[in-house]
């Protein structure tokens, strides 16, 4: 096999890894999980707001 051989099949095995995670990322069984991990900084926001507010109120009550 000579170097043009070798580098068309490593351009295929390449290319196909591309389609599949192309394919990966945009399968409609992977949204929620996708919507979960992008809405977890949101959530971590929510818990330290709500976290504040009861430590608020305890100072408040004390």
């Amino acid at each position: 096999m000579d170097q043009g051989i070798i580098g068309s099949i490593y351009t295929v095995i390449v290319f196909v890894a591309f389609i599949g995670a192309i394919w990966w990322a945009f399968n409609s069984r992977n949204k929620d999980k996708f919507d979960d991990a992008a809405n977890i900084i949101f959530e971590e926001e929510k818990q330290e707001k709500q976290d504040n507010n009861q430590s608020s109120k305890k100072d408040q009550e004390s």
